[in-house]
């Protein structure tokens, strides 16, 4: 048997959870959001304590200012997000998610568990420590 080789594995593995999470439909809530809008809405999400301007979701996903503008204003357009003014400076914007958002935002949270939990069937929590352990020793081997 040829011996097998970790980079095409992992980007085969890769792909089918890509394939996966393109297929996510928000269970019923008719719309589907693209990959960087779901990231940008789970950093909104869990950073509600915290006021969240254009330029920290620029920031936090090393985006330019553009893309930044054109995710931001189609979900703008599409009801997930608001921008408000704050009160210590007219020009700044803060984004904040809308209600939809949250009820798109908990149904994709809940789909990706349910992958996470069909990707680990049949394997040992014992494998699961092993699996982080080799992919942590990857990652550092290839920061080196």
């Amino acid at each position: 048997m040829e011996k097998r080789k970790a980079g095409p594995e992992i980007k085969m593995l890769s792909n089918l959870i890509k394939r996966q999470v393109h297929a996510l439909e928000t269970a019923g809530h008719g719309y589907i959001v693209t990959g960087m809008q779901g990231h940008i809405m789970g950093y909104l999400c869990h950073n509600r304590d915290r006021e969240i301007f254009q330029r920290d979701i620029e920031a936090e996903f090393l985006i330019r200012r553009s893309t930044a503008t054109g995710i931001l204003q189609l979900m703008e357009k599409n009801g997930l997000i608001r921008r408000q003014p704050v009160a210590r400076d007219a020009r700044l914007k803060q984004i904040v998610l809308t209600e939809r958002a949250l009820t798109v935002h908990h149904a994709i949270e809940e789909k990706l568990d349910e992958l996470e939990v069909q990707m680990r069937r049949k394997i040992s929590d014992e494998e699961m420590e092993i699996f982080f352990s080799v992919v942590d020793r990857m990652k550092e081997n290839l920061d080196d």
